[in-house]
């Protein structure tokens, strides 16, 4: 089966097939950088990172763009994000998006999140978006207000809604700030605005001093580096009305063409309020966690391995229980990771085993299955799961399993389990340390010298051995063939 996508433009599931043969440009909307990255930005980005993950493997040619705005999102009062945030830390707007830029891009290095090809800023494109205010003036979509204030005219549009699916007549009049007198119609939203004395980002413009609205960014930064029209646009449900309703009109109004193919967007992370009900992340309740303490508190695998247990259409709930569920799904998968490399050192050449080559091609192939039906990550890991029972049963078994065997199941671990999903590091990514093969050394040698005082009855060395090593986070596990170890 050939990959399908499910496009939020047409409600359905369709085949993918991007405008270049074997070249795929995809667009996401990224972060607000007024404040650190929370557990919602992970869910949006490590989908998109799995996204982007899956489409090279399948042996596409990714230019991967996520902007960052650091001007125009306006809060319901109309107030700039970035210059409220200033104002509360009593310092600059730009030292406010460089703090917060470095922030964000150290949470999704954590993570694991493969950086985007392009991270253009909104502030470093204003030319570009008001030379695409300019076509949208000429063209007839936008005006002038009496207030110098610049409007894109709905009305002009009529296309307005088909992302999201709103009639026009059922709209409410204006968002984030922008229910204003001046304009034609409430729905209207603002291309451009004049900035009052006491604002500090502005830029001329041929309307006046002022600054962009939040919604012609993204138009104008993918066109300059993907084209008028693109494969996949993607970001967060939530911004389905009025951002990414807004790019469609001003962006196909402006261009004349379609402006992107496919649309993907990634259901809502929800935590429990008080009583237990799943909402919305919120700083007043106190349910609001940053990935910063998440990831004090869970490795990056197993916040990981939480993302991936739900699709990235659907929304999912962020909770103790959920991630320990995780940690354990990614524990007996990681166990048997460990397990076949520690087998593998001493196991005999040859071709014995060889049988078991059957089941990674199985594997394999439900993988591919899972994640091309719009990359279906649980079913991926599902697979993976599989996988691990049949290799702890093989391994369990007394049947002697070669080398080469043991590589290729460390193989597609690596490739399905680490390329594609993230979720299995390698054993010095697992140590977290530059010298973690010589750590990985120094326990094999307790392991050796366990061995001989057990060999000579001397129980007491060897469990203080085990007991020593295991309050420093190695188990190990005796078995028939010798003893093998991981970390906690």
């Amino acid at each position: 089966m050939a990959l399908q996508i499910y496009n939020v433009l047409n409600r359905e599931k369709v085949p993918f097939e991007p405008m270049h043969e074997g070249k795929v440009n995809m667009y996401v909307c990224g972060p607000t950088v007024y404040d650190h990255a929370h557990i919602g930005h992970a869910k949006t980005y490590l989908s998109f990172d799995i996204v982007v993950r899956y489409l090279r493997y399948s042996g596409y040619d990714v230019l991967y763009v996520q902007n960052l705005t650091d001007v125009g999102h306006l809060l319901d009062s109309g107030e700039d994000r970035i210059l409220k945030k200033a104002r509360q830390a009593e310092a600059g707007p730009m030292q406010i998006v460089e703090t917060y830029a470095r922030s964000y891009f150290e949470d999704m290095d954590a993570l694991g999140v493969t950086r985007p090809d392009i991270s253009p800023r909104a502030s470093a494109h204003v030319p570009e978006q008001i030379k695409m205010i300019e076509t949208l003036l000429e063209k007839g979509n936008a005006y002038v207000s009496d207030d110098g204030n610049v409007y894109f005219d709905v009305r002009s549009f009529d296309g307005y809604g088909k992302l999201s699916n709103r009639r026009l007549e059922d709209q409410e009049a204006g968002s984030r700030g922008d229910v204003r007198s001046d304009k034609r119609n409430p729905e209207d939203f603002a291309l451009w605005k004049i900035a009052e004395p006491e604002h500090i980002l502005r830029w001329d413009s041929p309307w006046g001093v002022g600054y962009p609205g939040w919604h012609i960014e993204c138009s104008a930064m993918s066109q300059k580096y993907l084209g008028d029209t693109f494969d996949i646009h993607g970001g967060g449900v939530d911004n389905i009305f009025p951002h990414n309703e807004c790019e469609i009109a001003q962006s196909e109004a402006a261009n004349g063409v379609d402006f992107a193919r496919y649309w993907m967007l990634v259901g809502t992370l929800l935590v429990p309020d008080e009583f237990g009900v799943p909402v919305k992340m919120s700083k007043s309740l106190g349910n609001f966690y940053t990935l910063k303490d998440a990831l004090k508190m869970h490795r990056p695998e197993v916040l990981r391995t939480f993302i991936i247990t739900s699709h990235y259409r659907n929304p999912i709930v962020f909770s103790e229980d959920s991630l320990d569920s995780a940690h354990k799904g990614w524990e007996r998968i990681y166990s048997a990771v460990r397990l076949v490399r520690e087998t593998m050192r001493h196991a005999p050449e040859g071709e014995a085993g060889n049988a078991f080559l059957a089941t990674l091609d199985k594997t394999r192939q439900d993988f591919v299955t899972a994640m091309d039906d719009d990359f279906n990550a649980p079913g991926g890991m599902a697979a993976l799961h599989e996988l691990t029972r049949e290799v702890n049963i093989l391994l369990n078994s007394e049947q002697t399993v070669s080398k080469s065997v043991l590589a290729a199941i460390d193989n597609i671990y690596r490739e399905l389990g680490g390329d594609v999903l993230g979720i299995v590091p390698d054993d010095n990514a697992a140590a977290g340390a530059a010298n973690a093969e010589r750590e990985a050394g120094l326990i094999r040698l307790l392991i050796d010298l366990r061995a001989q005082a057990r060999a000579a009855k001397d129980f007491a060395k060897s469990d203080q051995i085990r007991d020593e090593l295991t309050a420093l986070g190695v188990t190990l596990e005796d078995r028939p063939d010798g003893t093998v170890w991981r970390t906690n």
